[in-house]
């Protein structure tokens, strides 16, 4: 599986936006570590790992999702993310 990659802009604070993916992350029982630089995540829903990482670069949070569900476009993913911490 090759991974998915996406960016999103933002314009709130770095530690804002870290704070809002961190809690999306653990309000699905899964696990978020990082900094305002760099971290990590991992989630399982309905028995299946979405997993990856993040990097902040000026207004720009980019994730790889490395590993995740075969069936789970990379596109479903992104617009959730999107609406999550970006939205």
């Amino acid at each position: 599986m090759s991974a998915c990659t996406f960016s999103f802009s933002f314009t709130a604070l770095p530690k804002d936006v870290l704070a809002k993916a961190k809690k999306s992350v653990e309000s699905q029982s899964g696990t978020f570590n990082g900094d305002e630089n760099e971290g990590s995540f991992s989630l399982s829903i309905f028995g299946n790992t979405i997993a990856g990482g993040y990097t902040v670069a000026g207004n720009m949070f980019n994730v790889v999702i490395l590993e995740k569900p075969f069936m789970v476009p990379c596109a479903v993913i992104e617009s959730f993310l999107s609406k999550q911490i970006a939205g």
